[in-house]
């Protein structure tokens, strides 16, 4: 069942990589840049943040700043899987650098320690694979087909990030913060240099953090 539920994960990690090296060439990077990124930071939502920046004109340090935000979450991640990753200090560095949402997710869904430990390597792992195949075959791909928009992969990323969101989205606190955020990207857009918007939009953690402080703790059950 875990392997199973690993490889369908590991799937669709290889199709959105394909996705991501295509639109990054198309968006005007050379091929190699989202081979390397994959291979060094191997952060899917933060890679596409980044290419988004950068494609839309705003500066490499915008895009920097952004993904940096963005991946914020890791630290509550670390935390989380710390037992899972072990002692061992080359275990920890190797298991620190794949930790990403799934194989998180895959660790804390068991409960006995060594099936943790488990799944977390054999999802991390998996996906480290199948992401870097794909962003290569998609930039690979997308250096030789010019346009992205040929075959559709124009669609693939503004797709991929709302995959990547929409869970979230199911969240009423999440929701508004993205709302906020999206709105004061729209109204910023016309004034601020490109890239700024984006930057911007991260104010509606803000909104996220009120509506969470305003949600009515459970009463006890008596």
């Amino acid at each position: 069942m875990l392997l199973r539920d690993v490889a369908a994960v590991a799937l669709g990690a290889a199709v959105t990589g394909a996705s991501f090296g295509a639109i990054s060439v198309g968006s005007g990077l050379p091929w190699w840049m989202p081979v390397l990124m994959s291979l060094v930071i191997f952060a899917g939502g933060s890679q596409f943040m980044a290419v988004g920046v950068v494609a839309a004109g705003g500066s490499p340090a915008a895009a920097v700043l952004a993904g940096l935000v963005l991946n914020a979450r890791h630290l509550p991640f670390g935390l989380a899987v710390g037992d899972v990753l072990g002692r061992n200090p080359l275990a920890r560095i190797v298991g620190s650098h794949l930790l990403i949402d799934e194989s998180t997710a895959f660790a804390m869904a068991q409960r006995d320690p060594a099936r943790a430990r488990a799944a977390y390597w054999a999802c991390g792992v998996s996906l480290f694979f199948t992401w870097n195949v794909g962003v290569l075959v998609g930039a690979l791909v997308g250096q030789a087909i010019g346009d992205p928009g040929t075959f559709g992969l124009d669609a693939a990323f503004p797709a991929a990030l709302l995959a990547l969101t929409l869970p979230a989205l199911k969240d009423a606190a999440t929701r508004n913060a993205a709302l906020a955020g999206a709105a004061i990207a729209l109204l910023t857009t016309p004034f601020l240099p490109a890239g700024v918007p984006v930057l911007l939009a991260l104010v509606g953690l803000v909104a996220f953090r009120t509506t969470k402080k305003e949600e009515p703790c459970p009463s006890p059950r008596s």
